[in-house]
């Protein structure tokens, strides 16, 4: 039923196809039709960061950037559903058109550019949803901001949202906002680090919960630049790590339409890289803080992979958008198997 539904909104564009297929979720949802068209997909909890995750396959952040389908992305089966990125003002992104298919390729490439109505609408959403199981909003700063004051724009988002968290991931990682990658590296981590771990402390006095902080890093790292930075998310005792965002490489998608535009690359041509650097990452970090494995996750063997490089949890997007529902069953039965 997805192929067929997937050959419709694949003759529309592929943002209007996203907007479309988010309305039809929501409606669906309304409808209580998800819950009867789509099987349950096994109960497989998995414990990480100190949080029961219902199956090990949770939907990646970008596909739901307000957080408008929860509840209907947690009827299709996901075992948990990271909204975002959200900053702390609304903004319109980059200018249209941002998002490309490469079909062939199985891949995506897109600069949408933090795109989002802002922390305040998304949290009157997170009040709304009936979901039960873990949430993760991913929070990053305003296009206008300063990377110098960068800070400031995670602090407003991380106050803003922590009560209604599963926990919160820190996007330090999209290729689509000026000047971002540079919070990964050195003193400005460092700072940036212990800012976080400092309001998250004085957030689970106020509220009474401890909400773990996962960092999301890029692919497009040396192995020793990832080992630097392993060592001082432990060094500041931050609860994950997200691994990896969209690449800027191009070498699997040359000579294909589109594959020269500007932005993150996902899909299948990420997969061996992202897990690459994930076993990079989990040798570095030696069991001290969990792995979410993300990044070409398209089929049960990439997921399995993942987990087998040292992942706890995968997530998937792009695959979702090929291969829709029946990756969430396929791909937690893969990683159950891994235990």
């Amino acid at each position: 039923m997805y192929q067929l539904a997937r050959k419709i909104l694949f003759k529309f564009s592929p943002e209007t196809a996203h907007d479309l297929t988010m309305d039809m979720l929501s409606a669906s949802q309304r409808l209580g039709l998800l819950k009867c068209l789509f099987k349950p997909v096994p109960s497989v909890p998995t414990d990480v960061m100190g949080l029961t995750f219902d199956n090990p396959v949770g939907l990646a952040a970008g596909l739901d950037k307000d957080g408008e389908c929860i509840d209907a992305f947690g009827s299709l089966g996901f075992g948990f559903v990271e909204v975002g990125t959200v900053t702390p003002r609304p903004q319109p992104g980059n200018p249209k058109p941002r998002l490309f298919r490469i079909v062939e390729r199985e891949a995506i490439i897109n600069r949408m550019g933090f795109n989002n109505k802002g922390v305040d609408h998304l949290v009157e959403n997170l009040k709304k949803t009936r979901y039960q199981g873990v949430i993760g909003v991913n929070i990053g700063k305003n296009k206008v901001t300063p990377v110098e004051e960068a800070e400031s724009d995670y602090l407003t988002c991380l106050r803003k949202v922590y009560a209604y968290s599963g926990y919160v991931a820190v996007n330090l990682s999209s290729p689509n906002t000026p000047g971002l990658r540079q919070l990964q590296f050195g003193d400005t981590l460092k700072s940036l680090l212990g800012a976080l771990k400092e309001e998250q402390g004085k957030l689970a006095r106020e509220h009474g919960k401890y909400v773990p902080l996962a960092i999301k890093l890029a692919p497009d790292m040396t192995d020793e630049e990832i080992r630097d930075i392993a060592a001082q998310l432990v060094a500041y005792e931050i609860d994950g790590v997200i691994s990896t965002n969209t690449t800027l490489e191009r070498e699997a998608v040359q000579g294909c339409k589109n594959a020269s535009e500007d932005g993150g690359l996902s899909g299948a041509p990420l997969t061996d890289l992202s897990t690459q650097k994930i076993r990079v990452l989990a040798e570095a970090l030696d069991n001290k803080l969990p792995i979410i494995g993300v990044g070409g996750v398209m089929d049960a063997q990439s997921a399995a992979d993942k987990i087998k490089a040292g992942a706890s949890l995968v997530q998937i997007y792009s695959g979702f958008i090929y291969r829709g529902p029946d990756l969430i069953r396929e791909a937690s039965e893969a990683v159950a198997a891994c235990r």
